[in-house]
């Protein structure tokens, strides 16, 4: 995707065979791939200088928003989004060679997977046990180290890696499952004319209009917002970080003017990137 980005370290959740090497594999082909086993740990390789960027998961079709990832940007890192991805998810059934499902107790894999086919467990395993994974190639590690009674959820690479049998193909619920990811690194994307920006902003105080008085300072520049959503602050019960997506880069004139408002008006607010819009010929 990027001439650079072919050149460096390039941090992701792993280990191999995660959705999230897929991404990385795409955004950076020729990269040398880095695996950490957390969303945590990437963003520390790019920081620790041992990653030039890194890949994490941030949204599912299906199950919203990656927690982990929102919390890490929010709270915890000063790293910014630089690209995203959307990337589309097939999620698949994974058993050692031999493995007889009437037998089956323990399905393993990444806590997304496990909700995006609850519908197909529940009425395949209906008695089985789901255990979260650090993550789907992680379930299907532990799978090869553990008894006939067990399976996991898994992508395709993972079962090659790790010689496992495919028992079933598309076992989400929803075949327009897909996923986003974000290129985290230490400044975001210059502007290109096609761009998102990311924020993130809070109140001290909760009284009527404060939320409607943001809002109105990227209606009236007809400024789209993509996506809001909340998470707690962490210091209160009842008080939230606001998150937006919005059309635009962070130095475009309108996009700037409608920033500065804001934050006249909230008591935290951090710009978590600019970046260029995905489509599908690359983005």
């Amino acid at each position: 995707m990027t001439s650079s980005a072919s050149l460096q370290r390039l941090a992701y959740l792993g280990p191999q065979g995660t959705f999230t090497e897929a991404a990385a594999l795409r955004y950076a082909p020729e990269a040398e791939l880095v695996p950490r086993p957390t969303v945590a740990a990437v963003a520390a390789a790019v920081v620790a200088g041992e990653a030039g960027e890194g890949v994490v998961a941030i949204e599912n079709s299906l199950e919203g928003s990656v927690t982990d990832t929102l919390d890490l940007l929010i709270h915890d890192s000063s790293l910014h989004i630089r690209h995203e991805l959307v990337l589309p998810v097939e999620h698949c059934l994974l058993a050692l060679p031999g493995t007889n499902e009437g037998d089956v107790r323990v399905i393993y894999s990444h806590p997304q997977a496990l909700a995006q086919c609850r519908q197909f467990l529940e009425q395949r395993f209906p008695k089985a046990v789901a255990v979260a994974a650090l993550s789907t190639a992680a379930a299907v590690e532990q799978l090869r180290h553990s008894s006939d009674s067990t399976v996991a959820i898994g992508t395709v690479r993972a079962a090659d890696l790790y010689q496992m049998e495919i028992v079933a193909r598309g076992i989400q619920d929803n075949p327009s499952n897909v996923t986003r990811f974000v290129v985290l690194g230490h400044v975001d994307h210059p502007p290109t004319g096609n761009d998102k920006t990311s924020l993130c902003f809070s109140f001290d105080e909760d009284i009527p209009g404060l939320l409607y008085n943001v809002m109105r300072e990227f209606a009236e520049r007809n400024i789209n917002l993509a996506k809001v959503e909340s998470r707690p602050t962490r210091q209160s019960l009842g008080r939230y970080v606001f998150l937006i997506d919005l059309d635009g880069h962070r130095e475009d004139p309108v996009v700037k003017e409608a920033i500065d408002g804001l934050r006249q008006r909230a008591t935290m607010l951090k710009v978590l990137g600019s970046y260029p819009r995905y489509t599908d010929a690359g983005g």
